[in-house]
C-alpha cells in the first residue's frame, strides 16, 4: 500500500503548465516548510509538531527493565544489511542457515529471518502484480459474462461477479486514463531535467533537488519553464527529495498501471508454482526477502524498531524489538492465501505484534484471511494494519482485509487496530489528505505526513501513507509490551485507543479541499497515537497475558 508522492494528483496541471507559453515564478506558490525529519515522535506542546510523544514516553519509562518483543512486518520484504536493521533482525535460532534442510520442521526451509510467500526456485519472485479485480475479472468472466441476474442460478455467487465487474471496469477506466497521462507527464519531467542539468552544470546522471532548482537564474526562456515546472512538482515533496526519486517513483506508478491493462496473469503459477485460489498443505515461496521492490518493507520496519543510538539513520519507536519479515506484498495486491500463511506463520514462530501496511479493494478467500485474524487471537497476537490512501469512508466503502468477519462472529475484534494517517501540524491539515476514514472501523490515526524512514541500500525515504502511520502505531504497541510484558493484545488495543484523546478540531475532510469535519468524526477514537499517554496508563493496567 504505497502512498505515491501528492505530485501525481498534479500530473494534468503540470503537464499543462510546461507547455504553455506564459509559464511563469508567480504559479508557483511558497511551500510550507518541512517538518523535523523525526517530526513523527515529538511533542505538541513542547516541541511543536503533532507527534506520538516518544520523548517523554522513554522519560516515564526510565529506570525500567524492557524484555525483546518480535515484531512481524507483512510487507514488501526488506534489506536484511541496513546498517540500522540488520542488528535486530529476527533470528530462528532452531534453524541452520544454508544447509537446505528444514531443521524445526516448521515447514520452512532456512527461514532465518522470515519468510517469502512470492518466491520461487532459483532465486525468482512473483513481486510485480496486477489488482485482484483485474485477476479476478479474468478468473470468473467465461463463467459468468454470459449470465444475466434472471438466468444466473447462483444468486450469491452473481452478485459477486457484479460486484467484481463494477470494480474492474473502474479501475480499468482509471489506470488507462492515468498510464496516458502520467506517461505525458514523466516525458515532460525527463525532458525538462536535462534543460535543467545542463543549467546546473550537472552530469547525465545526476540528480537535483528544490533548493538548486530555486537559486537557478537564467535569461533562457526554455531553462525558465524547466525551472517553474520543477518547483511546482518538487514543492509538494521533502526539500531533500530529489529528480531521480521523483522520476523513479514515477515510473513505478506507471508500471503499475500497466499492470492493470496488460496484466501477466501467468505470473504466479509460473514463478511460484502454486495456485492461490486453492488452500494447500504444502507450503510455497522462499527464504529470499530482498528484492527491488524492498523499500517499503525496510522503511516500515525502521518505523518500528530501527537501531537506537548508533548515529546514523533513524530511531525505531521500539527499542528493543526483533523484526521478523515476511515478504507477501507484491507491487499490486497481495493473495489472500500469502496474507492468511503469512500471518499464521508470524504467530507460530512467536510474533506478538504483527504490522500490515497494504490494502485492496476485493477478498474473493476473505474467509481464509478471517480464519487466520482469528488464530492470531486465540494466540493473544496484535494485528495493527494501515486504513488506506484512497481517502474515502471505509464505513461505506471498506478495505481488504478487514475485522468485519464473513461468518458474523465479529464485527470489531478485540486484537486489531486499523490506522488513519495524520500530518504534523495542529491546523485544518491535521488528516492526511489522502487518508481512509470511518467512525467505526479506522480506530484511530497516527503520524503518516511527510514521515521519514531508512531505505533499502543505505538509502533514506520520505513519503506519505496510512502504510507509515501503521508501524508507528504497531512501534507503540511494542514499546508497551517490552515494559509490560504482561499486557494481553486486547489490552493494548485497549491502551492505544484510550490514550488517543480525542481532538475537538475542525479539518479538511480527507480528499476535499474545502470540505470541514470534526476531527473525532474520522475514527472511532477521534484522537492521534501518543505513546506517552499510553505508558502512564499501561502502568496502572494488571497484565492479562497468559506466558
Amino acid at each position: 500500500m504505497k502512498r505515491f508522492p501528492i505530485y501525481f494528483t498534479q500530473a494534468i496541471l503540470c503537464s499543462a503548465l510546461l507547455s504553455a507559453i506564459t509559464v511563469s515564478a508567480q504559479t508557483v506558490t511558497i511551500p510550507q516548510p518541512d517538518p523535523p525529519k523525526n517530526w513523527h515522535v515529538l511533542d505538541l506542546k513542547t516541541e511543536g509538531f503533532y507527534g506520538i510523544s516518544l520523548h517523554k514516553a522513554y522519560a516515564a519509562l526510565k529506570g525500567k527493565r524492557s524484555k525483546p518483543v518480535v515484531v512481524a512486518t507483512i510487507d514488501s520484504g526488506i534489506d536484511t544489511l541496513q546498517k540500522d536493521l540488520r542488528s535486530i533482525l529476527w533470528i530462528n535460532t532452531k534453524e541452520i542457515p544454508g544447509n537446505g534442510k528444514d531443521d524445526d520442521g516448521n515447514g520452512y526451509i532456512d527461514d532465518i529471518h522470515g519468510w517469502n510467500f512470492l518466491g520461487g526456485p532459483g532465486g525468482k519472485c512473483d513481486f510485480t502484480e496486477t489488482t485482484e479485480e483485474v485477476r479476478e475479472y479474468n478468473r470468473l468472466r467465461t463463467q459468468y459474462a454470459p449470465l444475466t441476474e434472471a438466468t444466473a442460478t447462483d444468486k450469491k455467487a452473481f452478485a459477486y461477479w457484479q460486484q467484481v465487474k463494477m470494480t474492474y471496469d473502474s479501475t480499468i477506466a482509471k489506470s488507462a486514463r492515468e498510464l496516458k497521462d502520467y506517461s505525458e507527464f514523466l516525458n515532460a519531467l525527463v525532458a525538462s531535467s536535462a534543460y535543467l542539468k545542463r543549467a546546473l552544470n550537472l552530469q547525465p546522471n545526476d540528480s537535483f533537488t528544490l533548493a538548486s532548482v530555486s537559486k537557478l537564474q537564467s535569461t533562457d526562456e526554455s531553462v525558465q519553464k524547466a525551472r517553474d515546472f520543477w518547483k511546482l512538482v518538487m514543492q509538494e515533496e521533502s526539500a531533500t527529495t530529489t529528480s531521480a526519486q521523483i522520476i523513479k517513483e514515477l515510473t513505478e506508478y506507471l508500471a503499475k498501471l500497466n499492470n492493470d491493462i496488460n496484466p501477466d496473469l501467468e505470473a504466479r503459477q509460473r514463478i511460484v508454482g502454486d495456485d492461490p485460489n486453492v488452500w494447500e498443505s504444502t507450503t510455497h515461496g522462499s527464504n529470499l526477502l530482498k528484492f527491488e521492490d524492498a523499500s517499503h518493507g525496510t522503511g516500515v520496519a525502521g518505523l518500528i524498531g530501527a537501531l537506537h543510538g548508533n548515529k546514523y539513520g533513524i530511531d525505531g519507536v521500539a527499542d528493543n524489538v526483533r523484526i521478523m519479515a515476511i515478504k507477501a506484498v507484491p507491487n499490486g495486491d497481495e493473495y489472500d492465501e500469502d496474507i492468511a500463511r503469512a500471518i499464521r506463520y508470524a504467530v507460530d514462530n512467536g510474533a506478538k505484534v504483527i504490522n500490515m501496511s497494504f490494502g485492496k479493494k476485493l477478498s474473493p478467500h476473505k474467509a481464509w484471511v478471517d480464519e487466520a485474524f482469528k488464530y492470531a487471537a486465540a494466540h493473544d497476537v496484535l494485528l495493527v494494519q494501515a486504513a488506506g490512501n484512497d481517502n474515502q469512508d471505509v464505513d461505506t466503502k471498506p478495505q481488504f482485509p478487514n475485522d468485519t468477519f464473513e461468518d458474523g462472529s465479529a464485527t470489531d475484534a478485540d486484537n486489531v487496530i486499523c490506522v488513519g494517517a495524520s500530518g504534523s501540524r495542529a491546523d485544518e491539515t491535521l488528516a492526511g489528505s489522502f487518508s481512509n476514514y470511518g467512525k467505526r472501523n479506522v480506530d484511530v490515526f497516527a503520524p503518516g505526513v511527510k514521515v521519514t524512514s531508512v531505505d533499502k541500500d543505505a538509502e533514506f525515504n520520505t513519503a506519505d501513507g496510512t502504510s507509515f502511520a501503521s508501524p508507528i502505531t504497531a512501534g507503540v504497541a511494542a514499546l508497551l509490551l517490552e515494559y509490560y510484558p504482561n499486557l494481553s493484545a486486547r489490552q493494548l488495543k485497549q491502551i492505544i485507543l484510550q490514550s488517543a484523546k480525542p481532538i475537538n478540531k475542525q479539518v479538511l475532510l480527507p480528499g476535499s479541499k474545502t470540505d470541514k469535519v470534526d476531527f473525532t468524526t474520522l475514527s472511532k477514537s477521534g484522537g492521534i497515537v501518543n505513546a506517552y499517554d499510553a505508558v502512564l496508563i499501561a502502568g496502572k493496567v494488571k497484565g492479562e497475558r497468559k506466558n
